[in-house]
């Protein structure tokens, strides 16, 4: 990846960038829209992400090059920045952080160029939106000189998501991206937030199925969830749903409507099955932690209504076939992918029979990943 965005930089901006960084996708391993909730998730960074080249220049503008665009965008950063539109908008991840920057007291760099080359598969529910910011954000504070803590990173990095593109993620992806580690999951108490790694058991190994569907309107419908958690939350009287207890919703259940009753159970349940999965994998009991990935999925397919028939047929047959401990969406739903946790048995052959009953189904193949944990966020010598 390193000597193909090497070229790609050349080629675009005719000279060498001072540097270099990458950041890793994400699985959500278990924390269905918890994050934002102020509860508990676990996650995983992999070893698929997004690598960025940069160099300081003068003029007060910024260019961007991208594998996935082969024009070169170009931005004046001046006080009337705005996100931008059409063909244009992939570059409102890399310009909200370059725009956050001084609410850290971070100096930025007057002008830069840019280029990016990412080996995530885009609509997967690898978090490719975390990735870049979070590469972003190491690769503008080190043209400036800054040296910012990883927590100051992620925050960064989620206040650029939520305030310039618009998205109201929680904290899950930046966080899983920044503090990622090889052979371990992360776990984020997102009310902090705090972060802390969780070693995995050798024989897990995840497998990513990718539908390549997304809802037309998932971003209007990720932002309703939000919406209805905050209601629900307000309703039962506390800061966050991760301030209530099953007892307590069903104390008040009189007083929500049915929709924001089920959008909290879920979130309330699955702040539970955080805390016993990581019970369980400190017991190493892989079976118990399927099990729970299993019962988070039919929450979010039964409650929080995030799910969708593929991605449902899809963790059917898995949680059916041999080998495979549980499976769940991963990410923020309606579209995208779903996960599976396995023993090392599992292999092509397996997954390809699942692809088989899915392409019967739907009519389409679904692609398949089978992913490690990978390292967080890091520069890179350019040299």
């Amino acid at each position: 990846m390193k000597d193909l965005l090497l070229q790609k930089f050349r080629a675009a901006f005719g000279g060498e960038p001072t540097v270099i960084a990458r950041a890793p996708g994400r699985i959500e391993f278990i924390g269905n829209h918890t994050d934002y909730n102020g509860g508990t998730v676990l996650g995983a960074a992999i070893d698929r992400g997004i690598w960025v080249a940069a160099r300081a220049v003068e003029g007060g503008r910024a260019q961007f090059v991208s594998g996935h665009s082969p024009a070169v965008v170009e931005v004046a950063l001046d006080g009337t920045l705005s996100k931008q539109t059409g063909d244009r908008a992939w570059v409102n991840y890399q310009l909200g952080v370059w725009a956050k920057l001084p609410d850290f007291a971070l100096r930025r760099p007057a002008g830069f160029q840019f280029a990016d080359l990412s080996d995530l598969p885009s609509g997967a529910g690898l978090s490719s939106s975390a990735a870049i910011e979070l590469a972003t954000g190491l690769a503008l504070t080190a043209l400036a000189g800054e040296h910012p803590e990883r927590v100051t990173l992620v925050k960064l990095g989620r206040k650029a998501e939520n305030e310039f593109v618009g998205v109201p993620c929680g904290i899950l992806d930046q966080g899983v991206s920044g503090f990622g580690q090889r052979d371990h999951l992360v776990f984020i108490d997102c009310r902090g937030p705090s972060f802390a790694t969780v070693p995995l058991p050798a024989d897990a190994h995840f497998w990513v199925f990718n539908t390549h569907t997304k809802h037309a309107l998932v971003d209007g419908l990720y932002a309703a969830r939000h919406r209805e958690c905050m209601e629900a939350a307000q309703a039962l009287g506390v800061p966050l749903l991760a301030d209530a207890t099953p007892a307590l919703l069903e104390a008040k259940r009189a007083v929500l409507p049915e929709l924001n009753y089920k959008r909290a159970r879920h979130v309330i349940e699955e702040i539970g099955r955080v805390a016993a999965v990581r019970a369980a994998l400190a017991q190493g009991e892989l079976a118990a932690v399927g099990r729970l990935l299993t019962a988070s999925h039919r929450s979010s397919q039964t409650l929080f209504e995030n799910s969708t028939a593929e991605l449902d047929f899809l963790v059917d047959q898995l949680a059916a076939a041999p080998h495979v401990h549980g499976a769940r969406l991963t990410g923020g739903g309606f579209g995208g992918a779903v996960m599976a946790l396995t023993s090392g048995v599992f292999g092509a052959a397996q997954a390809e029979a699942v692809v088989a009953a899915y392409a019967a189904r739907f009519g389409a193949q679904p692609a398949v990943l089978h992913l490690k944990t990978g390292s967080g966020a890091e520069l890179v010598p350019v040299g």
